[in-house]
């Protein structure tokens, strides 16, 4: 059976062999699956014939002709009740052939879709986590819920409704038409005549439910991603009494996807009965040519029924392979909408020179660096600044300066279009993504927690670290108390996001995090943004023991927090415009000092711009 998933490889392959990708892990499981096939499709073949064989041989009591009346006569005899025990033999010897090559095919073929919609599923997880926050940012998170789940979905059903389905029903209705030119090649040529009406019937319905369902999965994924949007921002929906309006945007939103789906529901719902009335005219033609050819003498009643069992058999496969153009079609898009996702580049990756990161001793440059969103203004423009190993740079000016920006270039969130972002002397593109990150830490302003343990909160960032290591990491952030006063201390769960605890603790949990990974660079983007005097103050003592012996970049609202940085960065019009110390800058009467009035006088009459 199956047991490797396809990770990595997969995203390497060119898109026009990722069908052969997912599928060559469990070759030795379809190979299996395709014997059954066989066997099922001899068995169906095979299964008028004792019908044929009682109405000919038995009835009238003649012996089989041929070689069929050897074997009956050598092993059964010569009489009418030996042809009768071999015909019946024959109608279970037949069932039972049927029924384990349809077992085995149908678990085969089910353990195989299982496979492959796990190994998707992480496939598209890995790829989607490794794409950087530009494409995150522009993507729609139920899209791409509804890719990992749905999508994979209906590939999983085509494997196993479909894939070996539909190679049974062409071998059999291969076999059933052989079959039927050996018994009657007029017969055969009346029952085909409808082929070229039904061929071009299913070939235009296929089209149009190919174009309903990627209508119905682009829907499904917009709905979904207004949901996430409100769940994740219940607070702000709950705040300002919005559930009403919610309401309706969700049922809007919700009615147009029904429309949608109803208007796919019809074209598929169109084409079976289509397909029926078709069928029905073939049989009715060999019917009436049969019936005239028996009254004629021609052909035997056993010939003529065989036929029309077999005419069945024929009309069976056509059938069955027109209502799988629903199946196949959802599959087709589903792949589509998977390998967009698969095929898209992150922005920010591994060149291929890459090598990992030395220890770094924190040494920070930015050369020349200019950044934009992809849009016409830049965020950043020729920005040059350099910060020491072990010192304290705070960078402060008005919103929407990119400071931010400035912050989320050194872990690589993004890269400059201009320029370069150096750690050490070395620009950090030389640098793999994950060695350059696992020395860098992250405080946010939002800090962001899992629904998990506290204690595996605190160890996120080093999965490895021991019990102690965390615990003296939560004493140093200032929130082991805390910690031992909750239900079952660290072992106690944390909600979605960090709801259940405050902002002062969430935070304190996120600086744990930060220590126990002990990094030489520290990232604390606005961290005391929100707090109580209390929290803050708590949140503050925490952070200088965090801050000790490491270089570390501080974005700030609160200029009091930052006086004793060892230099201050002042960005205004995506430029620096000043640096220096508390001292210096306040002495230089520009841009932090009119900053530094207002925040203590609460005038902004003289903001400069």
């Amino acid at each position: 059976m199956p047991q490797q998933a396809v990770t990595r490889p997969l995203l390497r392959q060119p898109a026009n062999l990722w069908t052969a990708v997912i599928l060559r892990p469990h070759w030795k499981a379809l190979t299996l699956a395709l014997v059954a096939v066989f066997g099922e499709t001899v068995a169906d073949i095979l299964q008028p014939w004792p019908i044929k064989i009682v109405i000919d041989n038995v009835v009238p009591s003649k012996k089989p002709p041929g070689w069929m009346g050897g074997i009956v006569s050598r092993f059964l005899g010569g009489d009418t009740y030996a042809t009768l025990n071999f015909a019946v033999a024959a109608v279970a010897i037949i069932a039972i052939v049927s029924a384990v090559s349809t077992y085995w095919e149908k678990y085969l073929t089910t353990s195989v879709s299982q496979w492959v919609g796990h190994d998707l599923r992480r496939a598209l997880y890995q790829h989607i986590q490794r794409l950087s926050l530009a494409e995150h940012s522009e993507a729609h998170k139920g899209d791409l819920i509804t890719r990992m789940t749905s999508d994979i979905s209906s590939i999983q059903d085509f494997i196993n409704s479909a894939l070996l389905g539909i190679l049974v029903n062409v071998l059999t209705l291969a076999g059933t038409i052989g079959v039927m030119f050996y018994i009657s090649w007029r017969f055969t040529l009346v029952a085909l005549s409808i082929t070229p009406v039904l061929f071009l019937v299913v070939h235009f319905y296929t089209r149009q439910i190919k174009k309903a369902s990627r209508a119905v999965r682009k829907k499904e994924g917009e709905m979904l991603s207004g949901v996430a949007d409100v769940l994740t921002s219940i607070h702000v929906v709950q705040a300002f009494a919005r559930e009403d309006y919610e309401d309706r945007r969700f049922a809007s939103e919700s009615r147009e996807q029904l429309e949608v789906g109803l208007q796919a529901r019809s074209t598929k719902a169109k084409l079976s009965p289509i397909v029926e009335v078709i069928v029905g005219l073939g049989t009715c033609l060999v019917l009436g040519y049969g019936a005239r050819l028996a009254l004629g003498g021609q052909i035997s009643a056993g010939v003529l029924i065989l036929f029309l069992l077999y005419l069945g058999k024929m009309y069976k496969p056509m059938r069955d392979l027109s209502k799988m153009t629903d199946t196949i079609t959802k599959a087709g898009v589903g792949w589509e909408r998977i390998q967009e996702v698969l095929q898209l580049e992150s922005r920010v990756r591994d060149s291929p020179d890459a090598r990992p990161a030395p220890s770094f001793s924190g040494l920070i440059e930015f050369d020349r660096v200019s950044f934009s969103y992809g849009g016409d203004v830049p965020v950043l423009k020729d920005v040059s600044i350099r910060i020491e190993p072990g010192q304290i740079a705070a960078i402060v000016g008005p919103s929407g300066t990119g400071k931010s920006t400035i912050a989320g270039l050194i872990p690589r969130f993004y890269d400059p279009q201009s320029g370069q972002v150096k750690i050490d002397g070395q620009d950090i593109r030389r640098y793999t993504l994950k060695s350059l990150r696992d020395q860098i830490s992250l405080v946010l302003q939002e800090s962001l927690l899992f629904r998990a343990t506290i204690w595996e909160n605190i160890a996120y960032g080093k999965p490895d670290a021991e019990i102690e290591d965390t615990v003296h990491a939560a004493e140093m952030a200032n929130a082991h108390e805390f910690i031992m006063n909750l239900p079952q201390g660290y072992a106690t769960m944390v909600g979605d996001r960090g709801a259940t605890l405050s902002g002062g603790q969430r935070q304190r949990i996120a600086i744990a995090r930060a220590i126990v990974r002990n990094t030489p660079i520290l990232i604390l983007d606005e961290p005391t943004a929100g707090l109580d005097a209390a929290s803050e103050h708590a949140v503050i003592d925490a952070l200088n023991r965090l801050m000790k012996g490491r270089t570390c970049v501080i974005i700030a609202h609160h200029l009091s927090t930052i006086r004793h940085a060892d230099v201050i960065l002042v960005v205004q019009g995506s430029e620096v415009v000043e640096h220096g110390t508390h001292d210096t800058l306040l002495a230089k009467g520009g841009l932090y000092a009119e900053l530094h009035r207002i925040q203590m006088t609460g005038d902004p009459a003289k903001t400069a711009h």
